[in-house]
Formats: C-alpha cells, structure tokens, sequence
C-alpha cells in the first residue's frame, strides 16, 4: 500500500486543477468497479453495485475522500518575472518562504520573501502579501507561465517505517484508505459510490453536487483530522498510533447518532482501535453530503495527521492500516443505523 500512497501524494492536484491526480486514480479503481465516471464539478465516481447475494437490505452509501490538495494560483507577474500568488485553501504563510512548488506544465519555482536578505526578517512574520514565487524568469514576457495558473507543492514521500511523511496526506491518503478498501472488500449488499471529490479545500464544493446527483441513503467521509500529541499543541484526544478516529463533531457539522454507533460497534466487533474525535476548527465533505437535499445521515473516518496543510505533513501507518480494515468491514455488511 505504501507504493500507491506514494503515487498518490506525490501527484499533481491544487483545488480546480484535480485532472492529474483524478487520471491517476481512475486507472486504478475502474477494474475494481461497475462504472466510473467524471461529473461536470471533476469529481470522479466509481460505483460498485450490490450483490443481491450478498443479503438483502442494501443501502445506497455514498464513500468520499477529496482528491485536491491546497495550492497557489498567479495573480500578477512583474517586469522582472517575478510571480505573485493567492492560496487556494488555508495556506500560511509562515510555512511557505523556501517551499517549491510546479506548476500543471512541468514549470517549477521557489517561493522567496520580500524580506528575506534583510536584518528584520529573522524576526517578523511573513505576509503573503510579500511572498513572491521564483521560476527563474529574466522578465514578464519570459515567464514560463501566466495570471491564473495553478502551483502545487513540491516534497517527496518519506518513509520512516511506521510514520510516512509527504505533501498532501490532507487528503491523499484517504483517497489511499477508499482504494485499498474498494480493492480488498469482496461482495456487498450495499450500492457503494466511492466518490474522489473536487475542490474541498476551497469549501467542499465538489462534494456538495456529487451529493445531490448520487441522492445516497448514507454519507461517509474519509479525511484527515488534527492531533494533540505534539509540544504545546492545543489539547485534543486525538494522537498518531491509537487508531484512526471517528467523528462525532467538527465546526461544520454534527455527526448523525447513527452513524456514529454504527462505526464504533463494527470497530468494537473488530477489535479495531479508534479515538473518538472533536475537531473545534475545519470541517469535511461530511458536513455537505449531511446537508444535500433532504438531509442525509453522515459520517467521518478520520486519519489522524500532524502538521496539516503545511508541505509535511504526517500519519502513523497502522492508523491508515486500521482504517482501510474498518471500512471494508463498514461498507460490507447490512446496515442498519
């Protein structure tokens, strides 16, 4: 599994801009499926229908992990080719000066700061408003791209045995935990949309229309959540190596009773470890498949990740192992919330 996480974080795919990273995964999942295809927002649905013997009752369940990742996009070039940007998604800037980035044409750049050679820039905080990208371009006309497009970061996957490192875990490797459990899970009596939505960092918007037209009985995210572990970290029950987590709330969204006993009984059956999570801060594609018509019953398996949204972020391997064992168990059984 560690070779398809690598393809996977390493791939190109800022919000808006997911056709590299949707190409990679659609070769992928589209032999393990009854249909695939792309909706008109980009996101890709794979469906694997139900197997009438494999026990009656199925659901509709509708499985998503964003596929995009937060970026940069150029809003300006100046006389000497210099490029200045604006996120896509919470991007800060204190993890930014140094960082590289490529852009969609192979083009590449570092990202320096106004202030960077000056005595005072050892001590003040960077604004993004200072912050330009480096293509190594002599002027305007030389730049090797232009306004409007889009930067993803540049890190390679680092694997430290039971912790792997690399841009992109958010949400990278919850498209990795959907694969690796669409590919293990046998027959099911449930209609399984495995959906590798668009733009969720720029606000779930993918999500939201993929929920709409699927109209699923049952919604469940798969995404990455923040940790209390590290030094000074804002308290939080949630640390790398207990497991993965289930949600039970987020600023966006309260997850449905239901669901959330479902998850922690089939974990309990399974002697699966898992940590209750209340995230106080950010918010999943749950949150718009909950509110999508009608309303629908949701969830989130959480993938707990330190260092989110920075170009390093970090997961403890048994946790993504575990949470690909629920959910093959989740999605196969007959469910009754």
């Amino acid at each position: 599994m560690k070779e398809l996480i690598r393809q996977l974080v390493e791939a190109y795919g800022p919000s808006g801009h997911e056709g590299q990273i949707r190409a990679l995964i659609e070769e992928q999942v589209a032999p393990h499926v009854d249909d695939v295809r792309t909706d008109a927002m980009g996101n890709l649905i794979a469906l694997k229908r139900g197997r009438p013997e494999a026990g009656g009752g199925g659901k509709s369940v509708m499985v998503a992990a964003h596929m995009d990742e937060i970026g940069l996009v150029v809003t300006y070039i100046d006389e000497k080719g210099f490029l200045r940007f604006a996120p896509t998604g919470g991007v800060s800037p204190m993890t930014l000066v140094g960082s590289r980035v490529r852009f969609a044409n192979g083009a590449s750049g570092v990202i320096g700061w106004e202030k960077w050679m000056r005595p005072e820039g050892a001590t003040s905080r960077p604004d993004l408003s200072e912050l330009y990208i480096d293509v190594g371009a002599t002027s305007r006309d030389d730049a090797p791209v232009g306004v409007g497009d889009a930067a993803g970061f540049v890190r390679p996957f680092e694997d430290l045995g039971q912790r792997l490192i690399a841009k992109s875990m958010d949400n990278r490797i919850s498209c990795a935990v959907a694969m690796q459990a669409l590919f293990d899970l046998g027959d099911s009596p449930n209609d399984l949309y495995f959906c590798f939505t668009a733009q969720e960092e720029v606000g779930t918007r993918g999500a939201v229309t993929a929920s709409y037209g699927i109209d699923p009985d049952l919604g469940l995210a798969v995404d990455v959540t923040l940790v209390g572990d590290t030094p000074k970290a804002r308290p939080m029950a949630v640390s790398l190596g207990e497991g993965p987590a289930i949600k039970i709330m987020d600023s966006g969204m309260l997850a449905h009773p239901g669901v959330v006993r479902w998850m922690m009984e089939t974990a309990d059956a399974l002697g699966i470890p898992y940590q209750r999570e209340v995230l106080q801060g950010g918010s999943t594609d749950a949150r718009s498949i909950q509110l999508s018509r009608a309303g629908v019953p949701s969830g989130c398996l959480s993938i707990p990740c330190r260092y989110v949204h920075t170009p390093s972020e970090m997961v403890d391997y048994g946790d993504v192992q575990q949470a690909v064992s629920l959910l093959v168990e989740l999605l196969g059984q007959e469910i009754a919330l």
